[in-house]
């Protein structure tokens, strides 16, 4: 397999439903990061090969492909859009890699894109005469009921099971929140929208102020409420991928970071959370990195639960752990998500040692995981 060099990323700001960018349709946010890496890459833009894009609110059709023409992209380049719901940006960059590796293209765009406050309505079609349509928020994510758990109940039953109080689920949410404060992304990160050039959602949290919040799923000692549980936002993200005799050619001014691993795994449909344990191994196998070399994590924080669970369980160094903040500091667009977390690692690996690895990591419903090991040259 060829290596694979990531060369440019960059992200919108990630801002709560029905805010900021409540007017932004989806394609649209697709294609402001679609041109800006396009703008960061320099002379390798030329050439692009496809767009593969993840979407899981979108309802069909195919957004990549609309986000790629609005981004200006020649009518001959293909694009793609793919749902592994949280997992799909991060999934979208690892089957673009492969593409590269595989010898089937020189350069890709990837990433991914999402928007709650334009997501159209999902109804099931009525299927006998006389009935209304069945309106529902989310698909099944398993085929059968009694392990079709609620994503928030699943997360509250996982604290409960590793006795993550109410209280140190806070403490986690209110740090994640600090440090995004602490280290905010700069223009070589953020392309601003709307307006909008920093996450929206991002504030100073006190325990005083959780403590007054409302128990959203879980029990009195153990729930989750809105301070440990990501919030429904919209955002896009986007990074460029080339070969390495491509990656030979650059100016000094580009760092690329060379895609080590790229890697999924299945868990059980009823614990989502605790799937990325066994994508990080996988992923850092195949890199032949330990947990505690790593430079900088990127790990998804759908829940402050699943985040503190997955930190035990990978044995990850904890204060390698979202060094800017999280996905509880910023938003949760769904299937953005992961592609935000390559951004990130991306920009955090530039100023990091020659030689430095890095990992992505994020989980999804049903029961799946992704990992992405980067290292800088």
């Amino acid at each position: 397999m060829r290596p694979v060099y990531m060369i440019a990323a960059c992200r919108t700001p990630v801002a709560p439903r029905g805010g900021a960018f409540v007017e932004t349709e989806l394609h649209d946010l697709g294609a402001a990061v679609i041109a800006a890496v396009l703008q960061r890459a320099g002379p390798s833009a030329s050439a692009v090969d496809g767009v593969i894009m993840g979407s899981a609110l979108c309802a069909g059709g195919n957004a990549a492909r609309l986000a790629a023409l609005a981004a200006g992209l020649a009518d001959s380049i293909p694009a793609l859009t793919i749902d592994t719901q949280c997992c799909s940006g991060l999934d979208a960059i690892g089957l673009a890699a492969s593409r590269i590796a595989s010898g089937q293209a020189r350069v890709m765009i990837a990433g991914g894109m999402e928007s709650f406050s334009c997501a159209p309505l999902r109804a099931v079609r009525p299927r006998n005469k006389g009935e209304a349509p069945r309106f529902y928020d989310r698909p099944p994510f398993a085929p059968w009921p009694e392990r079709e758990t609620d994503l928030a109940q699943a997360a509250a039953q996982l604290a409960a099971m590793r006795g993550y109080t109410r209280q140190q689920q806070e403490g986690f949410a209110i740090e994640s929140h600090a440090k995004t404060m602490a280290a905010l992304p700069g223009a070589d990160e953020i392309v601003p929208v709307a307006g909008l050039a920093q996450n929206a959602f991002t504030r100073k949290m006190t325990a005083q102020f959780c403590a007054r919040l409302p128990i959203l799923a879980g029990d009195e000692r153990h729930g989750l409420t809105a301070a440990t549980i990501a919030c429904e936002a919209d955002a896009a993200a986007a990074v460029m991928l080339i070969d390495e005799a491509l990656a030979g050619k650059l100016p000094d001014q580009y760092r690329a970071l060379r895609i080590e691993a790229c890697e999924s795994a299945g868990g059980d449909p009823a614990m989502p959370a605790l799937a990325p344990a066994a994508a990080i191994a996988r992923a850092l196998e195949k890199a032949g990195v330990e947990p505690q070399d790593l430079a900088s994590i990127e790990l998804m924080e759908a829940y402050a639960a699943q985040a503190m669970a997955n930190i035990a369980d990978a044995g990850l160094p904890a204060d390698k752990v979202n060094c800017g903040g999280g996905a509880l500091a910023r938003g949760h667009p769904i299937g953005a998500s992961g592609a935000i977390l390559a951004v990130r690692l991306f920009h955090e690996l530039q100023g990091a040692p020659r030689g430095s690895a890095g990992l992505a990591a994020i989980a999804a419903a049903g029961g799946l995981a992704s990992a992405l090991v980067l290292r800088r040259g």
